[in-house]
């Protein structure tokens, strides 16, 4: 498992460099250039995000027909996977094209607004590469390779410093296009991504028979429903904790500006050890997946409740950094010492909610590799949306605990999902003993 579970968790970490090597390398630019990536990159990510989540059920239906030795039916989800993607790119592309009035009707300064239309509608380009990048990884993670990710990514972040140095600023003789060329730089790096791991599954395809030619097929009207039936409930369930937070950063952005920045600071921190489980959990939907595939319901139990703990001695482990050496965490961003103070408070409350996450995020894939999408989906509407956004908006606005009332919310529903997804796993695995007892009388 933690073989599994490593190379897609510097994945992960890699897959969030990349953006952070964009803003940085925009600094010389100016305040403006930096918020502009900013807002593009939340704007875009956010959408982006739910047509890669559209292709989760790849883990599903590759995982298990691999355990079960079917290499026909794994080429059949990839191939139907392509069309998906190709499927999603075309109007997500065109509605990144079209988007510029938006930046106006969200009150956006007119300086950012200015360089953050032509931003995301160059991104925009990127996203067909993107989404055949997020097919080629569920597939060759589904089969068991996952080192190519890895490497994809560690490599494109390097490309992508590259180009960037070259676009926007104008240096080899090539244009400065200023944050378009920062754009430009991610959409060949998607395009290196794609490609890279294109060439790793012929390359692991090559002694079969027919090789990729077996993936050359139609589109099967089928597996493209079912895929999307996997694929709807996993998307919905990452857009609606992405719209969390970015709801709670709404919230927190009505405070006094130290709040802000204490919020922005600490999210940052907690997003970062979240990498970690979320790496696990897709190694837990594949190690569950190829098991169920080949009929060993005790090594699914089993690999599940590895990946879980896992994810929780990371956690565990993140958790005591939050706890007890918080100062030296939040100094890496700021020295001021109303947001040092600040900061280290919500520490405290991450530190609470580390194990919490961990599990939720772990068991979210391993359900995955059940095929049981849509009660995380659920926990997570219920958990974030009708409690914890609610609780936290009370706490902090009406209950006078600020910004702290806020952060409790949030973790009260990462507590109410993880029992909820914990319960499930377990009573699934019980049915299913008792299931097998009764057969045998």
């Amino acid at each position: 498992m933690a073989r599994l579970a490593a190379p897609v968790v510097l994945a992960e970490l890699g897959w969030m460099a990349m953006s952070t090597v964009d803003t940085v390398m925009v600094g010389g630019l100016g305040p403006a250039a930096i918020g502009a990536i900013g807002v593009g990159c939340s704007i875009y990510y956010s959408i982006a995000i739910f047509g890669m989540g559209l292709l989760l059920g790849l883990d599903t239906l590759v995982s298990q027909a691999h355990g079960a030795g079917d290499k026909a039916d794994t080429h059949h989800s990839l191939a139907q996977g392509v069309y998906s993607a190709v499927f999603i790119a075309v109007p997500m592309t065109i509605l990144f094209w079209l988007m510029g009035p938006v930046y106006g009707w969200l009150g956006i300064n007119e300086d950012v607004s200015r360089l953050a239309a032509p931003f995301v509608r160059t991104m925009g380009l990127g996203t067909l590469p993107l989404l055949l990048y997020g097919a080629f990884r569920r597939y060759l993670q589904g089969i068991g390779h996952v080192r190519p990710v890895m490497f994809a990514l560690i490599s494109a972040n390097l490309f992508n410093w590259l180009f960037n140095w070259l676009l926007i600023y104008g240096h080899g003789g090539l244009p400065k296009l200023g944050v378009v060329g920062s754009a430009l730089s991610t959409c060949l790096a998607r395009i290196y991504m794609a490609v890279a791991l294109l060439l790793a599954i012929w390359w692991f395809e090559r002694r079969n028979e027919r090789g990729l030619r077996s993936i050359l097929r139609r589109p099967d009207p089928k597996r493209l429903l079912r895929l999307m039936g996997l694929g709807l409930p996993a998307a919905t369930q990452i857009l609606m904790e992405i719209g969390a937070f970015a709801a709670a950063a709404v919230l927190a952005g009505q405070l006094a500006p130290m709040m802000m920045a204490a919020h922005q600071i600490a999210l940052t921190c907690a997003s970062v050890s979240f990498m970690v489980p979320l790496g696990i959990s897709s190694a837990a939907a594949v190690a569950v997946g190829q098991a169920i595939g080949a009929g060993d319901a005790a090594r699914a139990r089993r690999m599940g409740y590895m990946a879980v703990g896992l994810g929780c001695a990371f956690m565990a482990c993140s958790a005591s950094a939050f706890w007890f050496a918080p100062q030296p965490i939040l100094r890496i961003f700021t020295r001021d010492a109303g947001v040092l103070a600040m900061g280290a408070s919500l520490l405290a409350i991450a530190a609470v909610f580390q194990l919490f996450d961990g599990v939720q995020t772990v068991l979210t894939g391993a359900l995955r590799g059940l095929g049981n999408t849509r009660l995380p989906m659920w926990a997570n509407f219920v958990g974030y949306w009708l409690i914890g956004l609610p609780l936290g908006y009370y706490l902090c606005f009406r209950g006078g605990y600020g910004l702290i009332g806020l952060w409790w919310g949030l973790t009260l529903a990462l507590v109410l999902i993880s029992l909820t997804l914990l319960v499930t796993w377990q009573r699934h695995w019980m049915a299913m003993i008792r299931s097998e007892v009764s057969l045998k009388q």
